[in-house]
């Protein structure tokens, strides 16, 4: 069928500004590392999560996923329809080294590139056809990565970044998959409505009740109707349906970072203020984090004494943006700091090495009720500003504020 629509589908007209949008994703990323660690789980169903009944799935083998299992869904359900997968803890640390590796591949390789993820990346060959065949650079960089770290990896090749994601999901397991300038509609048309990316359970719900189910149904509805739905998500759902994204490829640095300091009226040696303040700092900018969809991997404290002698530790962690695992880390680094006991004049908390990321909570550690109540706390931080609900002993330090230019405290 589909190879019927693109004979007689009339592209639209070349032009020298035709994009070549390249998106890779590592296939069953969590469950592809612990395989490089122990071979006796190949060609069987994992189960990569909380062990407990109160867990949930952070990742799942393709195994598993023919039994109806996915991500985040409850580890309890998730056994009653696997009974035979294994559970495997998982490593947090280990999947950040080698989301680091393959990061380390792409940079070596490519003009820019965004790491949208601890699994997915974005890049930009636009204008590299005039040299080299895009699709061919493209598969030769995830035969590099496949060969040098072991992991298998897909991509998708299109105008822009929705259609490429797309076209990714349709290459897995492990391959590749080109659309064509002026093809990404009757591509995407007979594919569930799932498939376009924003479109999650809710959504979807809600378009079934319309009897809207292929993409095509919703390429041939008019957008005022989408609007009128999901106000003005319904416009961007009508835009990605029809395979129009304008967004761009974000070159991706690990630059990038969100701090906040305090100095203090009075020089202190008050430890149990000096903690509150670095709690109430940890909290906000883990929340900005969250907000951002973003994750932390390397944690900093800074401390300037009173005579200005001026102190930074820093510690690399695995990818998070969860207030109780950054909480702890803040804390050891401050006793580790912390070692003159003289009067301090300021602190500071930094959360630097940021990427984008969906990883907002830590599966491994996490129940659903631990998942359900920062869902909650970040809607209603966001709906009534920060600190509406925080952790009491953070109560004593007022709001900070951002300066918006380098994400500092003032």
């Amino acid at each position: 069928m589909i190879f019927t629509a693109l004979l007689t589908y009339i592209p639209k007209k070349m032009t020298p500004e035709n994009r070549k949008i390249v998106h890779m994703d590592l296939d069953s990323f969590f469950v592809s590392v612990e395989r490089l660690y122990d071979s006796k789980l190949n060609g069987k169903p994992i189960l990569i999560g909380g062990s407990g009944d109160r867990g949930v799935v952070a990742s799942c083998s393709y195994e598993a996923r023919k039994f109806g299992v996915h991500s985040a869904m409850p580890m309890r359900t998730a056994r009653q329809l696997c009974p035979e997968a294994m559970i495997i803890r998982g490593d947090f640390e280990k999947y950040s080294q080698k989301s680091h590796d393959v990061t380390e591949i792409i940079r070596e390789d490519v003009p820019f590139f965004e790491k949208s993820s601890i699994d997915e990346f974005y890049i930009d060959y636009t204008g590299m056809d005039r040299f080299f065949g895009c699709f061919k650079m493209a598969k030769e960089l995830r035969e590099r990565i496949l060969k040098e770290t072991g992991l298998p990896i897909s991509l998708g090749l299109s105008e822009n970044k929705t259609v490429s994601k797309v076209a990714t999901g349709e290459a897995k397991p492990n391959n590749a998959k080109e659309i064509p300038f002026g093809f990404e509609k009757p591509f995407l048309a007979p594919l569930s409505v799932r498939k376009i990316p924003m479109i999650g359970e809710k959504t979807s719900h809600t378009l079934y009740n319309m009897g809207v189910r292929k993409v095509q149904t919703l390429q041939n509805m008019p957008s005022e109707l989408l609007e009128a739905t999901f106000g003005k998500n319904g416009r961007i759902i009508w835009e990605k349906a029809n395979g129009i994204d304008r967004s761009l490829v974000t070159p991706y640095s690990e630059a990038k970072s969100i701090s906040s300091e305090n100095t203090f009226e009075q020089d202190t040696i008050d430890v149990n203020m000096l903690e509150a303040n670095m709690i109430a700092m940890t909290e906000q900018l883990a929340s900005k984090l969250r907000q951002k969809q973003q994750l932390t991997a390397c944690v900093s404290v800074k401390i300037r004494y009173s005579d200005f002698d001026t102190h930074t530790i820093q510690q690399r962690v695995p990818y998070t943006s969860t207030d109780h695992t950054l909480i702890t880390v803040v804390k050891g680094l401050f006793k580790k700091l912390y070692n003159r006991r003289m009067l301090i004049r300021l602190i500071g908390v930094r959360f630097s090495s940021l990427v984008h990321g969906n990883y907002q909570i830590n599966l491994f550690e996490d129940s659903e009720e631990q998942i359900r109540l920062y869902q909650a706390l970040d809607r209603l931080n966001i709906k009534y500003g920060d600190k509406t609900v925080c952790r009491a002993i953070g109560m004593q330090v007022g709001r900070r504020r951002f300066n918006p230019f380098n994400g500092v405290g003032i």
